[in-house]
């Protein structure tokens, strides 16, 4: 019988059924116990997983009461297992290579797996005729099950190392294709390629889209160039997790899925662009850089692009990086202000924040900090390390040439806005 059959094949009688439903339920409700059994041994008899680490054991453990429940439940409720039902398995499988895990150790573990889970059944089987019955009556399909799991996975394995080990320009074009569109493949290549950069995995890191492009190419007629596939290659490069990042180069756009750390903070990933950008302008290579809002779904990657291309469209001419997950909802519309807005400042508030600029900015500066504080002056003349008095009387001269008294939300705001409109507000998020 093939590994997609139903996984009780042969009638029993009613007594019989409901002692393996017994005997199954009770396995069912230990699978933790289960997985907990597989690890002792694995570690004991399995070389490839006695130097692991604890983050890789607790993932292994994971995926083993995982599949314990999967064959359990579909024993319990008699239903077909499909190579669908399990497709965890394979991006685990990935990521078991991708550790560098032998093969030989991988999939031994699934036959300890299957002893694992045979004994917790004739544990529960009791020394009943129908007890003995049901649970022999459950090595056929228990058998089958590990032979889906375990050929689902050595596929998964060796698609990793056979694809994703190389890179294959190819692969990595139409995995990027379909997460633009907002599609994980199910399986075959393109899904160990994801897997290899952290996209798609099971607990995987949130997830921000990051579009490139190269300034200045002058007469080049190749749309990418070779400025291009240097700073896409760069961009693989650009990690927080160990991990390499899908980058490709996709007409005049450089696009790439960083996958981010645990805690799905953008920061450290935003410096390390800043940083390549720096690199790359000294090797004459200057780039516009914008990265998206964090996603934590493949179906969000489509509106992640869009704003990772709306962030780009914001920059200057001479580029930089824009990081909306570092940008506050008020920077972002004062980004996306045109002329009207700017002529909606009162000309004496412009009037005065450009005298102030042209004096070094004391009085804008101390209209940040007072808004910074939450409008607390003491804390705010803290923050600029000048006397209270001092703060003060900025307060009152800035009443006195705008019209505006900082202690009102309305002018507070509108002041601020006029600030880093003046300012141009592009101070690379």
């Amino acid at each position: 019988m093939s590994p997609g059959s139903h996984v009780l094949a042969q009638p029993v009688s009613e007594t019989v059924q409901a002692e393996r439903a017994r005997i199954v339920g009770c396995a069912y409700d230990h699978a933790d116990d289960i997985a907990a059994d597989v690890m002792a041994k694995i570690r004991d008899e399995l070389p490839g997983y006695g130097a692991a680490d604890p983050g890789f054991l607790a993932d292994v453990h994971d995926q083993l009461a995982r599949l314990s429940r999967t064959g359990l439940g579909a024993l319990l409720e008699r239903k077909r297992v499909t190579p669908a039902d399990v497709t965890y398995a394979r991006q685990a499988a990935a990521r078991r290579a991708r550790s560098g895990l032998p093969l030989v150790d991988y999939i031994a573990a699934f036959r300890l797996g299957q002893r694992a889970i045979w004994k917790s059944l004739l544990a529960h089987a009791g020394d009943t005729e129908a007890g003995r019955e049901a649970v022999l009556s459950l090595a056929g399909p228990l058998a089958r099950y590990t032979d889906l799991i375990s050929t689902q996975a050595t596929d998964a394995y060796l698609e990793f190392q056979q694809y994703v080990a190389a890179e294959v320009g190819r692969d990595s074009q139409a995995l990027m294709a379909a997460l633009l569109g907002g599609a994980l493949p199910a399986s075959g290549p393109h899904l160990s390629v994801a897997t290899a950069h952290g996209i798609g995995a099971e607990r995987t890191a949130p997830l921000v889209v990051v579009t490139a492009v190269v300034l200045d190419r002058g007469a080049d007629a190749d749309p990418v160039g070779e400025s291009g596939h240097l700073a896409s290659a760069a961009l693989a490069r650009v990690s927080v997790n160990g991990l390499r990042t899908l980058a490709v180069a996709r007409g005049a756009e450089i696009v790439a899925i960083p996958a981010l750390a645990r805690d799905g903070s953008a920061d450290e990933l935003c410096e390390r662009l800043r940083a390549l950008r720096a690199e790359l302008c000294g090797e004459g290579i200057a780039l516009a850089i914008g990265v998206s809002a964090a996603v934590t779904e493949i179906a969000q990657l489509p509106r992640a692009h869009q704003q990772a291309r709306a962030a780009l469209a914001l920059l200057p001419e001479d580029g930089g990086v824009l990081a909306l997950p570092q940008m506050t909802p008020f920077r972002y519309l004062l980004l996306r202000a045109d002329d009207t807005t700017r002529q909606l400042v009162d000309p004496r508030i412009g009037t005065a924040l450009a005298d102030d600029r042209a004096r070094g900015g004391s009085l804008a500066e101390t209209i940040r900090a007072f808004a910074a504080a939450d409008m607390n002056l003491r804390e705010a003349a803290d923050t600029l390390r000048i006397h209270l008095n001092t703060a003060k009387y900025r307060l009152g001269r800035i009443q006195e040439l705008t019209g505006r008294n900082v202690r009102s939300v309305n002018d507070l705001v509108e002041l601020l806005v006029a600030i880093e409109l003046q300012a141009g507000v592009i101070n690379e998020a």
